[in-house]
């Protein structure tokens, strides 16, 4: 077993480096927080991030099998009640709510 005072070096290093890595985000981009090109990307790419999430998740769907319509029903309910209610907390509930439950009942085999 290693002595106390290399366990503690270890700590300390260890300590600092995450604390390092942790506060660099933050001084390095802190001048861009007044850059037109980073408030016109915060505007922008929350949409395309999801457009990428759901070609990911959709990607590998077997669409000749029964199982492809808990996702695709999930996917229509997640986009109809964000549309209808603008709460991404219910629509990502009410989605969820419908895959697992078509999922583990309905075409559960």
């Amino acid at each position: 077993m290693p002595e106390a005072p290399y366990l503690l070096a270890a700590v300390a290093v260890s300590a600092a480096v995450t604390w390092a890595l942790r506060a660099l985000p933050f001084t390095v981009l802190a001048p861009l927080r007044a850059s037109d090109t980073v408030r016109h990307l915060s505007t922008r790419m929350p949409a395309g991030v999801m457009v990428i999430l759901v070609v990911y998740c959709l990607r590998d769907l077997p669409v000749t099998e029964p199982r492809v319509l808990a996702p695709l029903a999930a996917l229509a309910t997640t986009v109809g009640l964000h549309l209808w209610r603008r709460d991404a907390l219910l629509s990502i509930v009410g989605g969820t709510v419908v895959h697992v439950t078509l999922a583990s009942t309905v075409l559960a085999g």
